[in-house]
């Protein structure tokens, strides 16, 4: 009896399986402008209550487009609510308060990975399905005008804070309990969606984010597309899908002063609390400019991470050079504080030059001054079709004696002005086919 053909062993050949089950909410034609409710486009005009009550009256109406027109409209936190569309248009820049107070009262978020009730993001939604922020206008942070900077700069006080909770969660203090925000000192992400389903988020330009610049935490089909992002303070990541599934981010510009995509799924004992992976997550025709990572993966991963893809997208390009330069397109972080699984990462066709160390760096020894004595398990990655001039060398693969990296995988690959060779510790099932490193074949 003949038996059915296996299945494809090609990982690739689940993206439109995946990409299918990904749709972009969509809203009612009808549209509510936030000059209606009180909101000045003057810069100083504190259009906050503007702002909520549009949402509001949308939200109340079943949903559409709440329109910023022309002109710099300065708010505190925008809280977004199921059905509603947040549309900046061209022209209309949305102008973040550099005032902590303004994103008060605390909110339930995640913040490195860990659980707990702080400052508002700057735009938040909690439980709501069907949202969206959309348009060619800008969502300016103004971080570098407020006091963000010097909360965690030279020593400041964020880092009691960061200590402080990151002990909570390891001690499982309930997270009612874990209550920061006034007196405190840990700084709000940009957009932050937490368990919320069906997202989008596409066109702006985001500026100055004061942390981690769109974080969908917790949340099921999320559209990322066209949007540009500078920021130049520390930690200031691109896109952060957390705990997430179902995530399509492409065409985007990432101008980041750390990882312009990293996936993430929580922190030590509160990421495994949670349990939650991220997973299903595809990048497609994006510009990394970052100062860490390209693509990455962690180091908040103790939720597990599977199935990420990543493709045609350029590293350094001199059409979008960035402030810093890209020192590992593909990074993935893990450690044995951490635990937990990073399961298929999946790279190809990407291009791009003056890589500032690494093409590939996988350390599952990641901040191993915390400790940590979980197993942690990291396989499947693979790289092919990229091309890229310029780099320290191709691999810097860091396995545990305890824990080795399984699976690594290149092909078809052409590297040229590699200077230094590749480093490998603990790592089983390295693979190269039709590689090739400065004209010779591996």
């Amino acid at each position: 009896m003949a038996q059915a053909a296996p299945e494809s062993a090609d990982p690739w050949h689940q993206v439109p399986k995946i990409l299918r089950k990904i749709r972009p909410p969509r809203f009612p034609d009808k549209w509510w402008d936030v000059t209606q409710f009180g909101a000045a486009g003057d810069g100083t005009t504190d259009c906050t209550a503007a702002f909520k009550a549009a949402i509001a009256a949308c939200h109340e109406a079943g949903g559409g487009h709440v329109m910023v027109p022309s002109g710099r409209f300065l708010t505190g936190a925008i809280h977004l609510l199921s059905h509603v569309d947040l549309h900046v248009t061209e022209g209309g820049v949305i102008a973040f308060s550099t005032d902590p107070n303004a994103y008060l009262p605390v909110v339930l978020t995640r913040w490195e990975g860990v659980e707990c009730y702080n400052y508002s993001p700057f735009i938040y939604a909690y439980g709501q399905r069907d949202i969206a922020v959309t348009g060619k206008g800008t969502l300016d942070g103004q971080a570098r005008k407020g006091p963000w900077e010097s909360w965690y700069a030279n020593g400041g006080p964020q880092g009691a804070d960061q200590r402080a909770l990151r002990k909570m969660g390891d001690d499982d203090v309930p997270v009612e309990q874990r209550v920061f925000g006034a007196g405190h000192y840990l700084r709000p992400a940009m957009v932050q969606f937490v368990k919320c389903q069906n997202i989008l988020v596409s066109d702006v330009t985001i500026l100055e984010p004061a942390m981690w610049t769109v974080n969908p935490v917790l949340s099921t089909n999320v559209t990322v597309s066209g949007i540009t992002v500078v920021s130049t303070l520390y930690n200031t990541d691109g896109c952060d899908p957390e705990a997430s599934s179902y995530v399509h981010i492409r065409g985007c510009r990432f101008n980041t002063n750390d990882d312009c995509v990293a996936v993430k799924s929580g922190r030590d004992a509160d990421g495994r609390r949670v349990g939650v992976p991220s997973e299903n997550i595809v990048v497609q025709d994006c510009s990394f400019s970052g100062r860490w990572g390209g693509i990455t993966v962690g180091s908040e991963m103790s939720g597990g991470v599977r199935n990420v893809f990543a493709e045609r997208c350029v590293i350094n390009s001199p059409d979008f050079p960035g402030n810093y330069p890209v020192k590992y397109p593909v990074y993935i972080k893990a450690s044995k504080k951490r635990g937990s699984f990073v399961e298929g990462v999946y790279v190809r066709t990407f291009t791009g030059q003056d890589v500032d160390r690494e093409i590939v760096f996988v350390n599952l020894a990641y901040a191993s001054n915390e400790g940590g004595t979980l197993p942690v398990s990291v396989r499947d990655i693979r790289l092919e079709k990229c091309r890229i001039d310029g780099a320290d060398a191709v691999l810097n693969l860091v396995g545990l004696e305890s824990d080795h990296l399984v699976g690594v995988h290149l092909e078809k690959c052409l590297f040229t002005g590699v200077t230094g060779p590749d480093k490998i510790a603990f790592t089983d099932d390295l693979t190269m086919r039709h590689v090739f490193v400065n004209g010779v074949e591996r």
